[in-house]
């Protein structure tokens, strides 16, 4: 059980030996440098469940978003709902989820994060079940916002949890994270065929139901399987809340909400982008961004260090792995809605026709296992880019009655590529990123921006659609063809690819996931938190982690 297996802490507490404790803490650092099995586990089945389960908890958002991709037209008919309401009920899920993900960072690192953890699984299963009993479009937009807050306070943790475990670089490592960062593109597509196997045999409902079994059973093996956590807390007083940055959560759930709600309701707006509350929200939205930014450049305690963005490498892989990914959900989602509206799919068919991602992603994680280390980072993120231009062009070209194998085939097969490859690069760097008690804001940044990016896509996707449906063409390449409306959105996304493969060449990222340290290395960027020291904006405790970090930089050649 969870309660008797070894803990996972970063600090001795006050009540326990300080030199004890750091000597638990240190021998379980060296196993997980060494590439052994941290103490914190007692078999390596329960490594691999817990891995498995902290897998889930980053799927959650996808699993769900993948779940209603292939049955948006049953819902859709079967509630009576407008194309604004049927993308908002993936949209809803992404916006609330990214909205609050920095949010749930403080929270995980200030109060802890196991308990946070498998409630949220288990949570997440609870409003899954009840997803399955709206009755109307609302209701159940309503209640996957509410499965995106959810989805939002597992990731943190989980991802804080596999950042102090695993904290320096090993092959073990590499490992670990490349099943991790699958979680996000694997979530898709395995929600998108389990639901379509449930609504083939029952109904659209039962895709919900199963979605609702499937994390009931990860919250049980969270139970047994996550180390304790035995990082230091803070009590609830006044200067825990402090530190707590209420201001920057509000400014952040309003600027992101707001933005992203204006961009998703102008197009079906009754004067479209002119229409007073659009414009307004869109207005509110930006200032609310602008402000949160403002706040942060100067509040002691930050969620966000901004100094991070002056790291090149940080920047870069942020911007490319968002420009791709931007175009990745968006564009499975409207090839299964036009599969089911203009060729009458199916839900398991079109999850059927779905299949190559799954396969695929599972292909492309094991490689990036096993080269993420050997093979130039700055190329695997080449190819992700160039594989999500040439996917989403594939898409794009596509028309009426034109074979599956020679267009979406390929398209689907390569957008995973693009995605598995992005994601576990960014995902092993943003890990290097940050001092380890900050892990979990680690984690919060990098979902943030995949998380924002899919809600902001699906607004500008489903204006793009509405506005060429009015006008279609008469003549030319898409004449009279019913995929027109749909091929407009991705040559959206293949347009946004292009500039993310762009800035590859900018990048000047080597390996990662050595095992061996060199001097010549990185200095990381927890070097932040001894500037803010250095004028009096840090905490003691965390300066001394930074130095240590400090000392010992990463292989990153």
């Amino acid at each position: 059980m969870a309660s008797t297996s070894p803990a996972l802490g970063q600090h001795a507490t006050a009540a326990g030996d300080p030199e004890a404790a750091s000597g638990a803490n240190a021998a379980t650092k060296m196993n997980a440098n060494s590439g052994a099995r941290p103490e914190c586990f007692r078999s390596t089945a329960q490594e691999i469940l817990f891995v498995l389960t902290a897998t889930m908890a980053v799927a959650m958002s996808s699993f769900a978003t993948g779940s209603v991709t292939v049955i948006t037209s049953f819902v859709g008919r079967d509630l009576n709902m407008t194309n604004a309401e049927i993308t908002w009920i993936s949209a809803s899920s992404s916006l609330s989820s990214g909205s609050l993900l920095f949010f749930f960072g403080s929270v995980a690192d200030l109060f802890g994060r196991k308990s946070l953890f498998i409630g949220s699984l288990g949570l997440f299963a609870v409003f899954s079940l009840a997803a399955g009993f709206s009755r109307t479009g609302l209701v159940l937009d309503v209640i996957n916002g509410l499965m995106g807050i959810t989805s939002a306070s597992s990731v943190p943790p989980a991802q804080g949890i596999l950042g102090v475990i695993y904290e320096k670089p090993s092959k073990r490592k590499n490992r670990v994270f490349a099943c991790y960062s699958a979680g996000n593109p694997l979530g898709f597509v395995f929600g998108s065929i389990f639901s379509g196997i449930a609504t083939q045999l029952f109904s659209w409902r039962a895709s919900f139901w199963l979605l609702a079994i499937i994390y009931l059973v990860f919250t049980i093996v969270a139970v047994f399987t996550v180390p304790n956590d035995e990082s230091t807390k803070q009590p609830l007083t006044w200067e825990t809340l402090r530190r707590f940055d209420v201001v920057g959560t509000i400014l952040t759930i309003a600027g992101v909400g707001m933005l992203s709600a204006s961009l998703s309701l102008g197009g079906d707006a009754p004067d479209g982008w002119k229409t007073p509350y659009v414009l307004v929200l869109l207005i509110l939205g930006i200032l609310a961004i602008i402000a949160f930014i403002f706040w942060e450049n100067r509040f002691k305690y930050a969620m966000v260090p901004m100094s991070i963005w002056q790291d090149k490498e940080f920047s870069l892989l942020i911007a490319i792995m968002l420009l791709g990914f931007l175009g990745f959900p968006v564009t499975a989602f409207w090839i299964s809605l036009y599969m089911q509206r203009v060729f009458h799919y199916s839900a398991l068919s079109t999850a059927v026709h779905m299949l190559p991602m799954a396969i695929m992603g599972i292909i492309i994680n094991v490689i990036a296992a096993m080269i993420l280390h050997k093979v130039s980072n700055k190329l695997l993120m080449g190819i992700g880019a160039c594989s999500y231009v040439v996917s989403f062009l594939l898409a794009a070209v596509r028309r009426y009655g034109d074979s599956y194998w020679a267009f979406i085939f390929p398209c689907l097969t390569l957008c995973v590529v693009g995605a598995d490859f992005e994601f576990n690069v960014a995902n092993m760097y943003v890990l290097s990123a940050l001092p380890p008690n900050r892990q979990s804001i680690a984690g919060s940044i990098f979902q943030t921006v995949t998380k924002l990016c899919v809600a902001v896509g699906y607004g500008i996707a489903t204006a793009i659609f509405n506005a060429v449906s009015a006008k279609p063409a008469k003549s030319g390449y898409y004449a009279n063809d019913p995929i027109e409306p749909y091929a407009a959105v991705f040559w959206f996304a293949m347009s946004i690819a292009v500039i993310g493969a762009a800035l590859v060449p900018l990048l000047s990222i080597g390996t990662q996931g050595h095992e061996q340290e060199a001097d010549g290395g990185r200095a990381d960027l927890g070097d932040v938190d001894v500037e803010k020291e250095a004028h009096g904006l840090g905490d003691s405790q965390e300066v001394n982690e930074a130095l240590s970090i400090r000392e010992k930089k990463l292989d990153i050649q």
